[in-house]
Parts: C-alpha cells; sequence; structure tokens
C-alpha cells in the first residue's frame, strides 16, 4: 500500500513542497523537502490515486501556513510556534524568524529521530527543539502544555494536517487541555468541511483505511465546533480562493467558479468553505 502508517503522510506532503520548489515560479522554496521526502515520498506519491494531480491543495497550504505563522510571530510578538505533529515540517530551518523565537516540534519519536539525522547539519533559524510524545496520550499531553504554556507568554499552536486524522471526541479533548494554558494565545488549522471528506473518500478512502491513517474529522457547524471549547475564529482564509490567489488552482477549477456564480449566495460560501486554513483566538 502506498499508505502504511500515518507517519507516512509527512513523506507524502515532504515530496509535494519538493514538486514546487523545483518550479521555476515556485511560490516557496524548501531546499531540505527532497531529502526529508526520500524515496518513499516519491512512491507515496506516484502510488497514490490522483497522487500529482492533488499536489496544489497541499502547496496551498504550505504557503498559506507559511504567511499566516510569520506574520503572528512579527505581527503579534509570539514567543513560542507549538508545532503539533510536526512531521518533516522545515520551517524552523527555511523561514527568517527572529532568533529569539522557540519553535518546538512534537511528534513521536521515529519521526522526530529521522528528521534530526536529516537535519542535523543544518543550523535553524531560530531556537529549535524537538520534544517526542504520542498526541493520542492524553497524560502525555496535558503535562507537555502544562510545562510549555509556563515557559512562553504569547504562543501560537500549529496542528497543520493533524485534525482531520482524528476524531471529534479526540479534537474536543485537544482544543479543551490547549485553552486551560492561558500563554497559548492563537491556534492555526487547516479545516475539511463534510462534503470535502466525502470527496476524498472517493480518492483515497480505501488507500489510507489500510493504511491506518482515514480522515474523520470534518465538523458540520465548522469553526463554530471550536467556540464552545475556548477558541473562535480570527480569520479563515478559503483554500479555493487561495490557491487562486497564488496560480496553484487545481484543474478545471475555472469551471468551479462559473458554476458558483450561478448559484446561491448559501451554496457559494458552503463552496467557499468547503477546504480552509483558519486562525482562532482563545477566549478567556
Amino acid at each position: 500500500m502506498p499508505i502504511e502508517h500515518v507517519s507516512d503522510t509527512a513523506r507524502w506532503v515532504a515530496y509535494y513542497r519538493a514538486m514546487e520548489t523545483d518550479r521555476r515560479d515556485a511560490i516557496f522554496r524548501d531546499p531540505y523537502a527532497r531529502r526529508l521526502a526520500g524515496a518513499e515520498g516519491e512512491r507515496i506519491v506516484n502510488e497514490m490515486p490522483r497522487g500529482k494531480a492533488t499536489a496544489w491543495a497541499m502547496i496551498t497550504r504550505t504557503a498559506v501556513f507559511d504567511e499566516i505563522i510569520l506574520d503572528v510571530v512579527r505581527g503579534r510578538n509570539a514567543d513560542l510556534v507549538l508545532n503539533l505533529a510536526a512531521g518533516l515540517d522545515a520551517r524552523p530551518w527555511r523561514l527568517p524568524f527572529p532568533a529569539a523565537l522557540r519553535w518546538v516540534d512534537v511528534d513521536l519519536p521515529a519521526m522526530l529521530d529521522y528528521k534530526a539525522s536529516v537535519m542535523r547539519d543544518v543550523e535553524p533559524t531560530c531556537r529549535y527543539e524537538a520534544i517526542p510524545a504520542d498526541l493520542v496520550d492524553v497524560k502525555a499531553r496535558e503535562a507537555l502544555f502544562s510545562q510549555l504554556g509556563r515557559q512562553a507568554s504569547r504562543a501560537l499552536v500549529v496542528a497543520e494536517g493533524l485534525l482531520i486524522y482524528l476524531t471529534d471526541e479526540q479534537v474536543a479533548g485537544l482544543a479543551t487541555e490547549l485553552h486551560r494554558q492561558a500563554s497559548f494565545r492563537w491556534w492555526l488549522i487547516d479545516l475539511a468541511s463534510p462534503r470535502l471528506l466525502q470527496m476524498l473518500a472517493k480518492n483515497w478512502g480505501r488507500t489510507l483505511e489500510q493504511g491506518n491513517a482515514p480522515f474523520r474529522f470534518a465538523p458540520p457547524n465548522g469553526t463554530e465546533f471550536f467556540r464552545q471549547l475556548g477558541w473562535r475564529e480570527l480569520s479563515y482564509r478559503s483554500a479555493l480562493e487561495e490557491a487562486h490567489r497564488i496560480g496553484r488552482e487545481m484543474p478545471l477549477m475555472w469551471l468551479w467558479r462559473l458554476l458558483s456564480r450561478l448559484s446561491s449566495a448559501e451554496k457559494r460560501e458552503e463552496t467557499r468553505r468547503i477546504s480552509g486554513f483558519v486562525l482562532l483566538e482563545r477566549v478567556d
């Protein structure tokens, strides 16, 4: 199978970053992506149904997350970025962060060990550290958040490509525990709609199920899911709109836009929010 474990998705996404980096008109450049993805990342993309055709979505997410993270760090003076299920993200090495910023990657030990071995000769642009932890282990998670919460004053939590693999109950628990830390001010996520989940299931559902990495989380009420858990939407950036803005739309997207213009305002907003990148802020 292309995907044998949820950790394989990190190599999958890293190869998409390598594909973008190789373009002359690249939106971003990740000089470490190809070595992080390895031959396994390329194999996964080649064997996944419509693997290369869907690269636009991950490339758009990477570019928009870059923008939002830099904006929060520079414009809102975040002193800690807590990167949950960090995978093979190379932002601490490739983005121009302030030297004083503390960046903490959290993921399973094997993933962090692999990344450390690949990046051992590269200096990060900020204060980087990696903490191994299983984010499904509630007690370990609570202890980690408590420790980091005490050590920061204005933290941004990043959960890129994580929530979709969790159940509603797991996401609610995560949101509640993050909110307990007063210094955790912002939370950046990507969010799918039930409609998108159905579409993804047609292409990748069986492959991901057999690889023990099924897509699960897509709340019908969107970002309202988080409001009762102490988080509200600060900004929402539609994946479709952002892909159009940066010139990385999926094939035949022009037809989607045409059909959207002919639909009701409610349907247009539903289409706009089929997938997006959300910056949440804590509600005290």
